[in-house]
């Protein structure tokens, strides 16, 4: 079993990173030119009690999190919220002049402001396999500008205005990494095409094949079995088609109800079965909230 190490506060972090202490205890800017992982630190699981927004540049090293590695050999933005367990794998080549740096925010620094619950909306927090986000360099411009913005505020005296300024600027890189989100979805649309077309393969098959006495299918199958993030793949389909994950799923199972009810002598209640209904009135009603007439009546126009 692997070793977990939990790290409570930044101190605890700087500490393990053999760094001095944080300028301040709850927010603190690293520089990964600086950051030293011992050998013996290489495959733990660390979790942290507190967020961790990086951008790493020539990291020979990957970073497992969720069910997914990712290598750090390009510019790439990456997301950690507290409790959530990852790991970094030994190099397996000299490491090079990496570069790029690492913004730690514990949550106590959010009390009693309206970014303690606000921060939650940000899905690219979301703790399984996630969709990394890659930065051109203006991107990268904008984001390292916020940054050193932090570093900055905080390296001064602190006094009444300093907090506020400070969830400003983290509000603000957060914002602006939603923004450019939403331009990895629209950049990457074929391969965004792609995932859609294997998403409805997958829906064609679990049908054809019978599977649907094991239930109707659901996110959390759609989602290991596409090997993405129920957040990503639900982003995804609300950029493409307007719908979430759920409604999707929904919409394709009414379009084969259709089709059995139009096209076979089948009862209501053998098709609800087939298409993986327990029970044939939880079927009937949402056909009839889907379509606006029950199967039967649907079945009658025909």
């Amino acid at each position: 079993m692997s070793q977990v190490r939990k790290l409570k506060t930044l101190v605890e972090f700087h500490r393990s990173r053999n760094l001095p202490p944080p300028q301040h205890p709850l927010v603190s800017v690293l520089d990964y030119a600086r950051l030293y992982l011992p050998p013996e630190d290489y495959n733990v699981n660390w979790i942290c009690d507190f967020y961790s927004i990086s951008l790493k540049k020539n990291c020979v090293s990957k970073l497992k999190y969720g069910q997914q590695a990712y290598d750090y050999d390009e510019g790439m933005l990456f997301f950690i919220a507290p409790g959530q367990v990852y790991s970094i794998e030994a190099p397996e080549e000299p490491q090079k002049e990496k570069s790029g740096w690492l913004l730690l925010v514990h949550p106590d620094l959010f009390w009693k402001t309206p970014l303690a619950r606000s921060i939650r909306k940000y899905e690219f927090f979301d703790y399984s396999v996630n969709e990394a986000l890659f930065l051109s360099d203006q991107e990268e411009a904008i984001l390292d500008t916020i940054v050193e913005n932090i570093r900055s505020e905080y390296g001064r005296n602190i006094d009444k205005f300093s907090q506020n300024i400070i969830l400003s600027q983290i509000e603000t890189l957060l914002n602006y990494s939603e923004r450019f989100y939403q331009r990895q979805f629209i950049t990457r649309r074929v391969t965004n095409h792609k995932i859609l077309y294997r998403l409805e393969e997958l829906l064609n098959r679990y049908f054809d094949d019978g599977v649907p006495t094991q239930g109707l299918p659901t996110v959390q199958y759609i989602t290991k079995e596409l090997n993405i993030s129920a957040s990503y793949l639900s982003g995804l389909l609300k950029q493409l088609t307007g719908m979430s994950t759920q409604q999707h799923i929904q919409n394709r199972v009414v379009d084969r109800a259709k089709e059995k009810l139009s096209t076979s002598d089948l009862s209501v209640s053998e098709i609800a079965y087939e298409l993986g209904f327990e029970h044939s009135q939880s079927f009937s009603k949402m056909f009839k909230a889907k379509v606006g007439v029950s199967p039967l009546e649907f079945r009658a126009s025909f």
